[in-house]
């Protein structure tokens, strides 16, 4: 998954830096969008944002079904501003990995995510950013 800078005004930066709540909008097999609220993360200096969830939720199953090229979109919103963060995804348990999302969960958050015995971290490298009142 390659990863790029992504410039951000100073508005948008702190939007995703506050504790706030998503949706993770990913395609399920049959092509009908699923939605679900989610908490991530994002590195403005690599273009990754992470989700932590469990290896067997259908927002994992969906990623995970759709490939190297599935493509998903994290909405978050604060009134009249949104800003949604769109790119390639893919899942992953590789514990280095886990590591670094529940580190900077916890850094965005305040506490750790929770923790089963199966939690993933579905990566998204970053192509696209749309906003509004940013």
């Amino acid at each position: 998954m390659s990863r790029t800078t992504v410039e951000l005004p100073a508005a948008a930066r702190a939007l995703l830096t506050g504790p706030r709540t998503a949706t993770l909008t990913t395609l399920r097999p049959d092509g009908t969008p699923h939605v679900t609220p989610v908490r991530f993360t994002f590195d403005t200096a690599t273009g990754l944002a992470r989700v932590t969830t469990r290896a067997g939720t259908r927002k994992a199953r969906n990623v995970s079904a759709g490939g190297p090229g599935a493509r998903v979109a994290l909405c978050q919103a604060d009134g009249f501003r949104w800003l949604t963060l769109e790119g390639r995804a893919a899942v992953t348990g590789a514990p280095a990995r886990v590591v670094e999302a529940v580190r900077r969960y916890t850094a965005r958050y305040g506490s750790a995510p929770p923790a089963p015995p199966d939690l993933v971290v579905i990566e998204i490298a970053v192509d696209r950013v749309l906003s509004l009142n940013l």
